[in-house]
């Protein structure tokens, strides 16, 4: 037969002791001592790295971005326009002058691309034509 214990063994012999009471105690006086007097110096050091930060922010290539969409409007404008006038000229010299109308209102939808797009879009960067 087996003989069981009733007695519990516990890894502390006696936790609630006076002596680990204040040893808990006295680390947590420590900890929160420490978390004081460190604070301030923590706070000073993030503001101090974040405060540094602050004036490295570039945007040119954004504007340089910005530059390359103003010259594709430019470009796919003349482009837009070009064959427009292209498409509505052949149409008219061929005396289809109705199937002409579709030509030029491409053209002038172009020319819109042209103008309006990139002063637009100059307009944001600062850029002028």
């Amino acid at each position: 037969m087996i003989r069981r214990s009733r007695q519990v063994s516990s890894p502390h012999p006696n936790p609630t002791t006076p002596s680990s009471y204040l040893a808990k105690r006295k680390a947590i006086q420590t900890l929160a001592h420490a978390t004081r007097v460190m604070a301030p110096a923590l706070v000073a050091l993030t503001l101090a790295s974040v405060a540094h930060a602050q004036g490295t922010m570039d945007f040119s290539g954004a504007t340089t971005l910005m530059g390359a969409f103003k010259t594709f409007a430019i470009y796919a404008g003349a482009v837009i326009c070009f064959g427009g006038l292209i498409f509505a000229g052949i149409r008219m010299m061929s005396g289809r002058f109705q199937d002409a109308i579709p030509g030029l209102f491409g053209a002038l939808f172009g020319a819109g691309v042209l103008g309006w797009g990139a002063g637009w879009i100059g307009s944001l960067t600062g850029q002028s034509m």
